[in-house]
Formats: C-alpha cells, sequence, structure tokens
C-alpha cells in the first residue's frame, strides 16, 4: 500500500504539460470593408522569448446589400514577452492573402496594420485587398506555457 502511494505521487509530479496557450478571439478589420473577425487560437514558444500563434476562424461582413461570412487561416509570429509584444502576421483566405505588423499588449489586446492582396475576387462581390487596420481581443482559456 505505502509503495502505491508514493509511486502515485511520483507520476503526479511528472505530469507532462503541452505547451500550448489557445482560446477564443473577438476583433474588428477594415480592408475594402469592414468585418468583425471571430476565431479560435492556440499559441506555443518555440523558445523562452519568441512565440508562435495559429488560428483559425471567420470573418463576418455586411458589403454589396448581402452579408458574408469569411474563412480564414493566420500566423502569428511574436518577436519577444514583454509588456508590449511586437508581432508579424499572415492571413490567407479564399479571397485574399494579407500581411500585417503590429503590437500587442500582454498578448490580450492587439493592434495592427498591413497590406491584403485579392487572389481570388468572389462572385458578385468587390476585390478585398488594398491597405488594412484590425484591432483583437484574445481570451486565453490556459495560462501557463511549460
Amino acid at each position: 500500500m505505502i509503495g502505491t502511494v508514493v509511486l502515485g505521487h511520483a507520476q503526479e509530479n511528472t505530469k507532462q504539460h503541452t505547451g500550448w496557450i489557445w482560446g477564443p478571439s473577438i476583433g474588428y478589420q477594415y480592408q475594402s470593408g469592414s468585418f468583425l473577425k471571430a476565431s479560435a487560437w492556440g499559441l506555443f514558444a518555440p523558445n523562452q522569448s519568441q512565440y508562435i500563434k495559429l488560428d483559425a476562424g471567420v470573418n463576418f461582413t455586411w458589403m454589396m446589400n448581402k452579408s458574408t461570412v469569411i474563412p480564414e487561416f493566420g500566423v502569428t509570429y511574436y518577436l519577444n514577452n514583454v509588456a508590449v509584444w511586437p508581432f508579424i502576421k499572415g492571413e490567407i483566405t479564399p479571397y485574399t492573402a494579407t500581411a500585417k505588423a503590429g503590437i500587442g499588449l500582454f498578448n490580450l489586446l492587439e493592434f495592427a496594420a498591413g497590406y491584403g492582396f485579392d487572389i481570388n475576387t468572389k462572385k458578385d462581390f468587390k476585390p478585398i485587398d488594398g491597405f488594412t487596420f484590425s484591432v483583437g481581443v484574445n481570451v486565453p482559456l490556459k495560462f501557463h506555457l511549460y
């Protein structure tokens, strides 16, 4: 019985963590029109001062008298882990590819600007390209990276 208790305690202390922080995000982006952005994201650390975030979500818009939902995938590279996190980001949808640079405050609130390139104009819709700016809020549901 004592060996079982000690063994159980040792296994508990060596529990492995995934090393990911994840959660939902919501934001606003202007790029040839206004978009409400909603996504799920995961963030991991390749080392102690750099982070990579992957996110997948949708953009909601009302343009040309119709509502449209556009799927999106993004990759963000954060350059350090102080209070203000500078970052670069790439986003891709079926219609546009966008490169951004910005800052994040503790990775909770993000401001970015960039340029998007039209890769496939949606039928009966205007091209989504040109300069862009965005603001977003990330809500972490797991707080530890180990």
